[in-house]
């Protein structure tokens, strides 16, 4: 089992940035895929951004070269900082975890309860 706790949403201009953190606990973070997805309203879930243990990330189009995914492995921590805030990025974030065994990604999603995001003037 995994906890996963997300926190650093709230409002901000459009522009601005904020860093959003997500803790886990409950097995060896280090083993895991981390990802952020979000969803708006009356919208799909999608992926925002992934890392796989041994650190390679991937980014939706629609976030490149704005948004920035890392982990800190020996906090059990992953952060997603995202800078040049658009409106269009307003929606509930949300930390996601998998298992990985080596380039495989086995047994089940594990959602956190998600931090919203709003990003108006």
């Amino acid at each position: 089992q995994v906890q996963l706790v997300e926190s650093g949403g709230g409002l901000v201009q459009p522009g601005g940035s904020l860093r959003l953190s997500c803790a886990a606990s409950g097995s060896i973070f280090s083993n895991y895929k981390m990802g952020w997805y979000r969803q708006a309203p009356g919208k799909q879930r999608e992926l925002v951004a992934a890392i796989l243990s041994g650190g390679s990330t991937n980014y939706a189009d629609s976030v490149k070269g704005r948004f920035t995914i890392s982990r800190d492995n020996a906090n059990n921590t992953v952060y997603l900082q995202m800078n040049s805030l658009k409106p269009e990025d307003t929606a509930v974030y949300y930390c996601n975890a998998r298992r990985q065994f080596g380039s495989v990604l086995v047994g089940m999603d594990y959602w956190g309860e998600g931090t919203l995001v709003t990003v108006s003037s």
